[in-house]
């Protein structure tokens, strides 16, 4: 093996122990795009379909990383942000945690799309960084504990 890859190898080594999670979804993301270039290739396609690898991405990103965020952001809320036991904080999550993140499911991939498909590349991040707020206003009510609510 060459010095390069030896080196790449080492350093994805790295960062697969360092960052476990996000190396396996860059990983598997990379793989995926790469199988349904070579897919595309091989059956025959003369012009690469980038709206299909694009739908790929964010199909699995939706799989990875969606459901870990919202779940550690809603613990996070619970045990930090509001102080609560952790009894009551497991109770919250696991009641509302399942319908966050199918609400996440139906909305994060509609915005990945009108994102790729209509917004202008200089907008992009402005455009993800606004929903990602109004997102974070969504998880902070639905994080929030109904004596919270009350007291407010």
């Amino acid at each position: 093996m060459s010095d390069i890859a030896q080196e790449a190898w080492r350093k994805y080594l790295i960062q697969l122990q360092v960052h476990p999670l996000r190396t396996k979804a860059i990983t598997a993301g990379c793989l995926a795009g790469c199988s349904d270039l070579i897919a595309q290739k091989i059956s025959g396609v003369k012009r690469i379909q980038l709206r299909r690898l694009l739908l790929i991405m964010v199909l699995l990103e939706q799989m990875t990383s969606s459901p870990w965020n919202n779940f550690f952001f809603m613990m996070y809320y619970g045990l930090v942000v509001e102080g609560r036991p952790w009894g009551s904080v497991r109770s919250k999550v696991r009641k509302d945690y399942p319908s966050v993140q199918l609400t996440a499911w139906r909305f994060w991939p509609i915005v990945g799309w009108i994102n790729y498909q209509y917004m202008p590349l200089q907008f992009r991040v402005l455009f993800h960084s606004f929903v990602a707020s109004c997102w974070a206003i969504f998880l902070n009510l639905k994080a929030r504990s109904s004596v919270a609510i009350k007291a407010a």
